[in-house]
């Protein structure tokens, strides 16, 4: 028994060596939104008071445009990855994009509800600040599953509905980002609290696109810095517990409006046999897929996947 105790004891002095190294070497502490403006948040950028929150938002292009584009980023991300999106339509259409609560600039919900109702109670509040009745609503990710839940919920706020490597539907990854698996994990979360290698964050969004070539160091740099947003780490663990596939999913036949689907081909976080499903589901609904392309096919390829956008909004 003794040396089993031991055994123990040493094991345990060298996990606490292990992670008081790991502490020392890749303290991220939080930093304060004002810190990261200059750099995330330039003109038009601006900041909108709205559900208790100061959100993030750009509203880019003609006033007068009769139906609005809205843009709603995924997990982890921001509305800098609509960026190629917006700079090709702003000239013909009105452009709207925001960080959603629990990430980028906007940083946590200030009751931490991530439930897709609040997401889309959110959008509905965002809609109003700026005067919209009704858009054009597209998501990546989770902002598909809250896009898609949108024309479920508030059918009379949705024109058209575009879905890019949507949520909502359960589904079984064959490859997840690093920073989701600690996100997922409650001991790993708590370890994780205020250390975050680089490395985790660049392998998580290599992870996500088709070919990880196409990921630089700047685009490393947004990823990382958003991600220290004060309380962005604590709320993508309570986003992964609280927003759940499957909420609502039996619902989606209901939806009426015009549908654009669009997926990577090379999607490993959610597979592009549920693009397929939401065609089959979605009545008259149109799917596009991107053979080379992964999970945030409208960030890795800008030009071809608006061009495809385009000629659906073309049509009457």
């Amino acid at each position: 028994m003794k040396p089993l105790l031991k055994f123990l004891a040493a094991a345990l002095a060298l996990l606490v060596v292990a992670a008081g190294t790991l502490i020392a070497l890749y303290r991220v502490p939080d930093r304060p939104v004002e810190d990261l403006k200059a750099r995330w948040a330039p003109p038009p950028s601006q900041f909108v008071q709205i559900a208790g929150m100061s959100v993030h938002l750009r509203d880019e292009g003609p006033r007068e445009d009769p139906l609005p584009i809205v843009l709603l980023h995924g997990t982890g991300a921001s509305l800098h990855t609509w960026e190629g999106w917006a700079r090709a339509l702003k000239d013909e259409h009105r452009v709207i994009s925001y960080d959603m609560p629990g990430f980028g600039l906007t940083g946590p919900s200030p009751d931490a509800n991530y439930t897709i109702e609040n997401y889309v109670r959110v959008l509905v509040a965002v809609l109003d600040q700026v005067g919209v009745q009704r858009c054009v609503l597209a998501g990546n990710s989770l902002g598909g599953y809250v896009a898609w839940a949108a024309a479920v919920l508030e059918p009379g706020r949705i024109a058209r509905l575009v879905l890019v490597d949507a949520g909502g539907y359960p589904y079984e990854s064959t490859s997840v980002p690093l920073g989701f698996r600690i996100a997922r994990t409650p001991l790993l979360r708590t370890l994780m609290k205020d250390v975050l290698p680089r490395s985790i964050i660049e392998s998580s969004v290599q992870n996500v696109f088709g070919d990880p070539a196409k990921v630089t160091p700047g685009l490393i740099d947004r990823y990382f810095d958003l991600t220290t947003r004060a309380g962005n780490r604590q709320a993508l663990g309570e986003r992964f517990r609280q927003t759940q596939p499957g909420a609502l999913a039996e619902r989606v036949p209901e939806i009426k409006v015009p549908t654009l689907i669009l997926w990577g081909g090379r999607d490993r976080l959610i597979p592009p046999s549920l693009g397929d499903r939401f065609q089959q589901e979605i009545a008259g609904s149109t799917l596009s897929v991107f053979e080379d392309l992964g999970h945030v096919p409208q960030e890795e390829d800008p030009a071809a996947t608006v061009a495809v956008l385009k000629d659906f909004l073309a049509q009457p």
